[in-house]
């Protein structure tokens, strides 16, 4: 029988089978309580002690919330509250609260939905459901959002074809004729349940309110000149879309070309175009030539300083890089570092100065940079000889934003097409020519890491450093980094002095083979990307290269406590040795500490110890898996099946003898590698 007992004789019974909290949701009861009441009674049975006083047991989280109401004096602390009072039974009040507590069944994100809009549809409004429930504004605004989906959507989420994530995606804008028509194109291709690819497609007319061209002309004059704003009630707060493109490019060019008029005249250069591009291509120098600058001298004072915070970072990261630093000093290192770093952009990212006899021919760009801020371009620009008359006819300070265009009077769609049949040609003649081509692939491979142009080649075949794991970590004394070093000092750049990309293609021909080849090699070593060898995400092309090259890694790293030993497990350590000189060998440094054994380490495995002749070759031959080029799993099948049967030469069954330490090419030698100088 259900019963009002007073709120203060009720107390958590110590059988309650649910140990864990939601803190969010608690406050949620609490509020949706405070706003209706309590709808569901709690189950009950009476305490041996004291006397009048009665556990619950179930309904705890509804206790709770009532009790805060009432420390709050939101109630009083004897209001009635309705329970079920039962026998006190261990077992079965053990099981009524598992049952309470297990046999629930939560609303879908549908019915939610569907609940909340109902909810405003019969004269509720979004701020007193919200406090009800104990929920945010935005949190009931995003629920109503959903309900308001694009009938096919809705009903896929209905359906539980697409989850609450993907739902929210679609709820990135309003537009239900968009949600529709995405959803239509996505519904059977790939990318139909990713969040990211449907909010992209959902926004791809729109610009964030953080884009910096948003950022420059404000939200107060966007609104103000008719822009509609859309915000994602189920991103950041800050975060909203703009939805009058076009708008925000003109009110940009407009801003940005005043702003452009004012710095020549401060500045009194010839000329500043305003750029609504995020930089300056090729299209924007056309007519123009680059004005050589030197940035401002460093004085004394700022060269003691340079070299002051750079002796600092490298202090601070020396910090980061020992293990045995604590939480707290790594923190203080990390934030020194980034500061010392910040006051060393500060002295060394200077300006360049003008010869103020060029002054009145110079011109350059202005151009909004990431933050939103009009920005002057670095680099400064004449008008070239060719193009002199033909400026002469406009304004000495150019301030159009756009520049006109060689295909003007056609469509987009004709000079899309003229221009891939143009290329197509060039192609073919191309194609054609295999010497060219070569000496063309190397050029286009190198030209843009080696050199700072804004010259467009029409080709998008380059190469340059990949980027690696981790930003901050170099081996300048290890033998390979010698070796790449000195390989690289010995290219021969004579053919970088050209001014333009025809002139340094040019004297880049002129170039004999082993100077050309020397470049092609430099180009794609470049590109190498970091990998491991012994991994589950192993390159398996890597280590068929290393087999094809026959490299002796071991030539070229040994294992240190610095570069490994300090930085592995105890039982690594002991591992590697006992491979080298068995379980006796291991057992010597067993009870040694970790520091002392890997120093042992580093001596034993440099040769660098007296023991047996097998163990000491055993030892210097000796790599980790993750530094081995191992060859494929389905090749030394075969290997071992072959027998390794010997072939002409000496060689064996499985390719090229393997080349002696050092030797880096048919040919050539390691330049680096120490074993050089001991041969």
């Amino acid at each position: 029988m259900i019963v009002s007992l007073p709120l203060d004789t009720l107390c958590p019974s110590p059988r309650n089978v649910r140990q864990s909290a939601d803190a969010a949701a608690d406050l949620q009861l609490k509020a949706d309580i405070a706003g209706r009441g309590l709808i569901q009674n709690l189950v009950v049975s009476k305490a041996k002690k004291p006397k009048g006083r009665y556990h619950v047991e179930a309904g705890n989280r509804r206790l709770a919330a009532l009790q805060a109401l009432a420390a709050e004096g939101a109630i009083a602390p004897d209001t009635g509250v309705p329970c079920l009072v039962v026998e006190s039974d261990p077992v079965a009040m053990r099981e009524a609260g598992l049952a309470e507590n297990f046999q629930r069944l939560s609303m879908t994100a549908a019915d939610e939905c569907r609940a909340f809009g109902q909810l405003i549809a019969d004269g509720a409004d979004v701020e007193g459901v919200a406090r009800r429930f104990g929920l945010t504004v935005r949190f009931v605004e995003g629920r109503l959002r959903l309900s308001d989906l694009a009938s096919p959507v809705f009903d896929a989420l209905s359906r539980g074809a697409i989850t609450l994530d993907v739902a929210k995606a679609y709820a990135v804008s309003a537009d239900r004729e968009r949600q529709a028509y995405v959803y239509e194109q996505l519904a059977n291709g790939y990318g139909a349940t990713s969040p990211d690819t449907i909010r992209r497609m959902m926004t791809e007319a729109s610009i964030r309110a953080g884009d910096r061209r948003a950022l420059f002309v404000g939200e107060d004059a966007y609104v103000a000149a008719g822009g509609r704003i859309e915000r994602d009630l189920f991103a950041d707060e800050t975060e909203a879309r703009w939805l009058d493109i076009a708008l925000v490019d003109r009110l940009a060019g407009e801003k940005l070309a005043a702003l452009a008029d004012a710095a020549a005249s401060e500045q009194e250069l010839a000329f500043v175009r305003p750029i609504l591009d995020p930089w300056v291509n090729g299209d924007h120098v056309a007519g123009l030539q680059r004005i050589d600058v030197a940035p401002m001298p460093l004085t004394d004072a700022e060269v003691q300083r340079i070299d002051a915070l750079e002796a600092e970072i490298a202090d601070q990261i020396a910090i980061l890089e020992d293990e045995r630093s604590s939480e707290s000093e790594l923190v203080k290192a990390e934030a020194a570092v980034q500061d010392a770093s910040q006051a060393l952009r500060a002295i060394t990212d200077r300006p360049p100065v003008l010869d103020p006899e060029l002054q009145s021919q110079a011109g350059t760009f202005l151009l909004i940079d990431e933050t939103g801020t009009a920005a002057l371009h670095r680099s400064y620009f004449r008008i070239a000889p060719s193009s002199a008359d033909e400026a002469e006819e406009g304004n000495d300070r150019v301030s159009d934003t756009v520049d006109a265009a060689p295909g003007r009077g056609l469509s987009q769609r004709l000079i899309d097409e003229l221009t891939m049949q143009r290329r197509d040609i060039l192609a073919v003649h191309i194609a054609a020519d295999p010497a060219l081509a070569l000496d063309l692939a190397i050029f286009l491979a190198v030209v843009k890491a080696e050199t700072r142009t804004l010259e467009q080649t029409g080709f998008a075949l380059r190469a340059g450093p990949v980027a690696d794991p981790i930003g901050d970590f170099a081996t300048p004394d290890a033998a390979a980094s010698i070796a790449r070093s000195q390989a690289a000092d010995g290219l021969d750049r004579s053919w970088l002095a050209g001014d333009t990309l025809a002139e340094r293609f040019d004297a880049f021909r002129r170039l004999d083979e082993p100077a050309r080849g020397a470049w092609l090699g430099h180009a794609v070593a470049s590109t190498l990307d970091a990998s491991l060898g012994g991994t589950a995400h192993r390159c398996a092309f890597h280590d068929h290269l290393g087999g094809l090259l026959g490299i002796d890694v071991a030539a070229w790293w040994r294992p240190t406590g610095a570069n490994y030993f300090d930085r592995v497990p105890k039982a690594v350590a002991l591992s590697a040795l006992a491979a080298v000189g068995g379980d006796e060998l291991a057992r010597r440094y067993d009870k040694a500490k970790k520091a002392e054994l890997a120093q042992s380490c580093e001596r034993i495995f440099a040769g660098d110890f007296i023991a047996d002749v097998a163990v000491k070759e055993a030892a210097l031959a000796w790599l980790p898996d993750a530094m081995r080029f191992q060859p494929p799993a389905h090749l030394v099948e075969i290997l071992d099946e072959s027998d390794l049967a010997d072939g002409p030469d000496g060689e064996t069954g499985d390719g090229p003898a393997r080349r002696p330490a050092g030797e880096i090419a048919s040919g050539g030698s390691c330049d680096g590698a120490p074993e050089c100088e001991a041969a």
